[in-house]
């Protein structure tokens, strides 16, 4: 069994994504490619953004720290430390409105 901090692998995270070009770092805290579930922490500069992409299963977003804005079409939800959002099945992007990190979790179909 591992125990992993999400709190200290998001500052890690952080510190990378500050010194990466793209602004982003991420890493997967549970599953992969082999299994139906797959757990992700992302860090995310202010301003980045993750461009507008497929859903592919089924997917939540909590919000580890900073602020968040998940868009899918015309609609879009903030998510603030402590906040759980629903992706939406459809093309979706997510922004980051301060420096941010978050627990991806998808569960293929």
């Amino acid at each position: 069994m591992r125990k992993p901090s999400l709190d200290a692998m998001a500052r890690q995270l952080g510190e990378r994504a500050a010194r990466a070009s793209s602004g982003r770092a991420a890493e997967t805290v549970y599953g992969g490619h082999e299994k139906r579930l797959r757990q992700t922490i992302v860090a995310m500069t202010a301003g980045t953004e993750l461009a507008e992409h497929e859903n592919p299963g089924d997917a939540t977003v909590l919000v580890i720290h900073g602020r968040l804005k998940l868009l899918a079409g015309d609609v879009s939800w903030e998510g603030r430390q402590g906040d759980f959002l629903t992706v939406p099945d459809e093309r979706h992007s997510i922004e980051a409105v301060t420096e941010t990190a978050f627990l991806l979790s998808v569960a293929k179909h």
